[in-house]
């Protein structure tokens, strides 16, 4: 019997972000009321109560599984790849494609920000996306590269990773913001790496 609860209680929890995810990515997070969330989940307000404090701690929980969900992609992107170098430009290529998921870019480089806060929102990058980034730029960088050095660079990087998504979601050709950042990472990091 536990075990049905158990499964019923993170089925409750799941469809609660999925109605979530679908109308914040169709209304907003401010246009989105807590109660077109419970019925388009199906389930009572109790059971949105239950689960989360308040409709921002829901879309938290959309946005972290957003990003873990990019940085699955990421690593399945970077997986095959032989080099730091070519892990680091796999990984743009699949960053590109995770976040045009549709309402992806929006939710997590637009709306979480302004929702969540910018240092929340980098902490859930952080536990996500970034520290694939910062492991890639390390590896490429060697031993003689800081860590302070590293950081910046994967600050850099990231930013013009954000900025190509934005501008690909605006009608951007994908394959010239691609061919951007590999020139960027060629720029940045020693090929001879």
């Amino acid at each position: 019997m536990a075990r049905n609860t158990r499964e019923g209680t993170e089925a409750t929890r799941l469809a609660l972000i999925s109605a979530a995810r679908r109308l914040f990515v169709e209304k907003g997070y401010s246009e989105t009321a807590t109660p077109d969330i419970v019925a388009a989940a199906g389930v009572t307000r109790g059971a949105l109560y239950h689960h989360f404090e308040d409709k921002r701690a829901l879309f938290r929980a959309v946005i972290e599984q957003e990003a873990m969900a990019v940085a699955s992609e990421i690593d399945r992107g970077a997986a095959s790849a032989a080099t730091p170098r070519e892990a680091l430009i796999s990984g743009a290529s699949a960053y590109f494609a995770a976040m045009a998921v549709e309402g992806r870019a929006r939710l997590m480089l637009l709306e979480a920000p302004a929702v969540l806060g910018v240092e929340r929102t980098a902490e859930i990058d952080r536990d996500n996306a970034e520290d694939r980034l910062l492991e890639g730029v390390s590896d490429c960088l060697g031993a003689a590269a800081s860590a302070d050095e590293v950081r910046a660079l994967t600050n850099l990087l990231s930013s013009a990773f954000d900025r190509a998504v934005l501008e690909i979601e605006r009608g951007g050709d994908p394959s010239l913001y691609e061919a951007a950042i590999a020139r960027l990472i060629d720029g940045l990091i020693p090929r001879s790496r």
